[in-house]
């Protein structure tokens, strides 16, 4: 079992900046890629992938969207993703889950243990 707790977000204007953070506990063995995903208001049960880094972090990938704005990083050490977003717009508004699973999978948007999500708001 794995546990996640996503951190970090809150309301901002354009252009501005936010740091969410995913900690993960329970069995943390696993070397288990990370992702971040996004929920946009009015499209119910569904998760638009954001990003995603692997284990090492050797390897990673944006979406479109984001690609020149965000970041993904992790420390592993203490067992923590981040998702550095930068020059936000309002279409970025979402809430923004973290899940991890293996690589190949996660690319595919295929996650085994997701967090709680949460609230991101950017405004005009």
């Amino acid at each position: 079992q794995v546990l996640l707790v996503e951190s970090g977000g809150g309301s901002v204007q354009a252009g501005g900046s936010l740091r969410l953070s995913c900690a993960v506990s329970g069995d943390t063995t696993s070397r288990f890629a990370m992702g971040w995903f996004r929920q946009v208001p009015g499209k119910a049960d569904a998760r638009d992938f954001v990003a995603a880094i692997n284990w090492s972090g050797s390897n990673t990938k944006y979406a479109d969207a984001v690609s020149g704005r965000f970041t993904i990083s992790r420390d592993n050490a203490k067992n923590t993703g981040y998702l550095q977003m930068n020059s936000l717009k309002p279409e970025d508004t979402a809430v923004y889950y973290c899940g991890t699973a293996p690589w190949s999978l996660l690319l595919r948007s295929e996650v085994d243990d997701w967090g709680q999500g949460t609230q991101v708001t950017v405004s005009s």
